[in-house]
């Protein structure tokens, strides 16, 4: 493979010129099925997963394109004009109800009306079209319809050429050599410096015999051949001294391959695997130790966003709606990249019928909704909203009708009841669980408004007010002051754990009294049991970051992610438990090495220093009003990017001065807190109460406060 290819180009192009997918774009580009791509190509990359020497696919159902797909648009020309057509499938094309006979590469359109339409079949990937004309081209404007008979907006992603067909996808490359080299167990140990993800190189390799390769993202996983979680085996047969390359992209940092006499190579490297996303946010302060881990957390997230946005990229290299839900709050303040969004979110939904939840999973159903709404605010994308609304109302019916007799929620026959990696009770009718219900519900009823839906609307606010007066009726113990964890025949359970205390505080379910309560009883309380994935650890301090526990937050940031790079972690784990030595902190799944060292769910800190220290979050969608609330806690002095919708806003902030350049369209709303009256050197500063000021944020400006901490 080489190292350049014309993806790389490509992505750059997009990158730069990327617009809204329903908008006609102003060049032909390949046209689909709205997620038929997506979904197609999720297959082929969840069906990579291997343990050893067995592929292990995902459990649940999984979806494929429809194999006939008509595609069609009425032009009204003002001149004869011909259009050439790129297909990916066999087709025939009518035009104004007639068949085309004879050459389909070029069709010649006439004066006035022509009604085309183009039946395309191919089952082994999605049926696709390129069409280029004077007038006429491919692009979102076009409709689709297919067995379900559902009539679609064409859908659209980087293809502008008629050669770069969506089923040829692959992602960028580039060459990377190896840190160090090392003869060991009979063997060569190569150490490539940190976790990554891609194609190894034996450089000027011949000889004849079995060549085993073994991969870890630990020196102990790739040295105990035995227990490795990934390996290759290869059978060489090379008179002439020339390069081999394997065949499969992996993740490691190690890999180890043992001496055969027989074979011989020169050097090894390998090709690294990317995604070319652009970093749009970053981030600096005072703090060394903080800076490395946003730094760390930035390279797990990207490690992870690839074709769609992966749990891990050892294990399990699938989609989990959980997981993707907290990347892409993470990608709002990293890369703001709409498009892996969408793509993930497509392909999680997948098709109708429903007939199980979002990966069997009953609260991954719910993350899928509540990712659609925060997708808008963050982006104002209304036309992704239109476009996912009929699934959601399906997936929503699904969620309905599974209710038991009191209108709650609880795992059914074929659910997997998740909430986290931790011992406890997951019977009957978890607190937690409803919450993230009527979350989803208010979610429905807020999409349903955007598009028009009023009794529908109506209706999803009905039931979720009334879920929510439920929660507290049953759950809320007020001599505790805590939410109990779950229900079962009738009797509530008086185990207290976070989950539904902080995802109560999060979406404001609790009134002030309660979320007072609820911080010294459960979140501030030692005595609850601890939460030890990074998974959980997300929610868990960004509810303490929504009660100003900003301290708090920053000393766990740097207790628990600092703990992993103090064991030499080059990306961010999917748990970390502080008590374990040695390898314990590769065991998972009663393997050796079953714990991913690169998971997704570990890179929070890029979201919570966005969102909660440098503290820019959208008032309105699109950020068409955005508040910019900055927190410094210990730190002697901050800067960063967060990107927006509109660009991106700067900052600088130290315990006397507050430099910030504004995003290029909407309005911002700059709140600190100082003990003495503010001077900005443009804009009027307003004190709201006493302490707190703001200052109005203008489109394309930079503004300098001064004030005192």
């Amino acid at each position: 493979m080489k190292n350049l290819s014309w993806y790389n180009i490509l992505f750059i192009v997009y990158l730069i010129l990327t617009c809204s997918s329903v908008i006609a774009q102003q060049k032909p580009t390949w046209i689909w099925y709205p997620g038929d791509w997506e979904i197609w190509l999720s297959n082929q990359l969840q069906t990579k997963r291997v343990e050893r020497d067995f592929i292990v696919p995902p459990f649940w159902r999984m979806d494929t394109a429809f194999p006939l797909v008509s595609f069609h648009k009425t032009a009204e020309l003002n001149q004869d004009e011909i259009i050439k057509l790129h297909v990916e499938g066999s087709y025939n094309v009518t035009l104004n109800g007639q068949y085309v006979t004879g050459s389909l590469s070029s069709i010649q359109l006439t004066k006035g009306k022509n009604d085309i339409k183009i039946l395309v079949y191919n089952p082994s990937a999605p049926p696709a079209i390129f069409v280029s004309g004077k007038s006429v081209i491919s692009d979102n404007s076009w409709t689709v319809s297919a067995q379900n008979q559902q009539v679609e907006h064409a859908d659209s992603w980087i293809f502008d050429q008629p050669e770069q067909k969506p089923s040829n996808f692959t992602l960028a490359q580039k060459r990377q050599s190896a840190v160090s080299s090392t003869i060991i167990q009979n063997g060569v140990l190569v150490d490539f410096g940190k976790e990554t993800f891609g194609f190894l190189s034996l450089h000027d390799l011949k000889g004849h015999g079995n060549l085993p390769i073994f991969y870890g993202e630990s020196k102990e996983e790739a040295l105990d051949t035995a227990h490795t979680e990934t390996l290759d085996r290869f059978n060489i047969q090379q008179d002439l001294a020339k390069d081999f390359q394997t065949s499969v992209s992996r993740a490691f940092r190690y890999v180890f391959i043992p001496t055969d006499r027989n074979i011989n190579f020169k050097d090894i490297s390998m090709i690294y695997e990317y995604l070319p996303v652009q970093y749009k946010g970053d981030f600096e302060s005072s703090d060394k130790q903080l800076n490395q881990i946003w730094q760390t957390a930035a390279y797990t997230l990207h490690l992870s966003t690839r074709e769609f946005f992966l749990d891990g990229i050892k294990r399990d290299r699938w989609l989990w709606s959980g997981d993707a839900y907290q990347s892409y709050l993470m990608n709002y303040y990293l890369f703001f990249d709409q498009a892996s969004v969408k793509r993930t979110t497509r392909t999680l939904r997948g098709k109708d019928p429903v007939t199980t939840h979002i990966n069997t999973i009953l609260d991954y159903s719910f993350y899928w909704f509540m990712g659609i709404y925060d997708y808008y605010y963050y982006t104002g994308d209304l036309n992704f909203i239109k476009q996912l609304y009929p699934k959601m109302s399906s997936l929503m019916d699904f969620c309905l009708n599974r209710r038991n007799a009191e209108g709650l929620v609880e795992g059914q026959v074929g659910d997997w009841v998740f909430l986290d990696w931790a011992p406890m009770s997951k019977e009957g009718e978890l607190s937690a669980e409803q919450i993230l219900f009527c979350r989803s519900l208010e979610t429905m009823a807020l999409c349903a408004e955007l598009l028009g839906e009023d009794k529908k609307a109506s209706y999803y606010q009905e039931l979720a007010n009334h879920l929510k007066i439920k929660i507290k009726d049953i759950f809320w113990d007020d001599k505790k002051g805590v939410l109990l964890h779950n229900r079962v025949g009738g009797i509530v359970n008086n185990q207290v754990t976070k989950y539904a205390n902080m995802f109560g505080l999060l979406y404001g379910y609790l009134d002030y009294e309660q979320s007072q309560k609820v911080k010294t009883s459960v979140i501030l309380n030692p005595a609850i049991q601890k939460i030890t994935t990074p998974y959980m650890r997300f929610y868990e301090l960004e509810a303490l970051c929504s009660i100003g526990e900003y301290q708090t937050v920053l000393d766990e940031i740097r207790n628990y992610w600092g703990g992993m790079l103090n064991l030499g972690a080059t990306s961010f784990w999917e748990t970390y438990d502080p008590t374990q030595r040695g390898s314990e902190h590769l065991a998972m799944y009663g393997r050796r090495y079953g714990k991913s060292l690169c998971h997704a769910w570990g890179a929070s800190p890029i979201y919570l220093v966005g969102k909660y220290f440098l503290g820019v979050t959208p008032l309105s969608p699109g950020f068409e009003k955005y508040l910019v609330q900055p927190a410094l806690a210990d730190l002697k002095w901050m800067s960063g990017r967060v990107p927006t919708a509109n660009g991106e806003v700067g900052l600088f902030v130290d315990h006397t001065t507050i430099r910030i350049s504004s995003s290029n369209k909407g309005k911002g709303i700059l709140r600190f807190r100082s003990v003495n009256k503010p001077i900005s050197d443009k804009g009027t500063i307003i004190q709201r109460e006493r302490h707190v000021y703001e200052l109005e944020l203008l489109p394309k400006q930079s503004y300098v406060i001064h004030y005192k901490r």
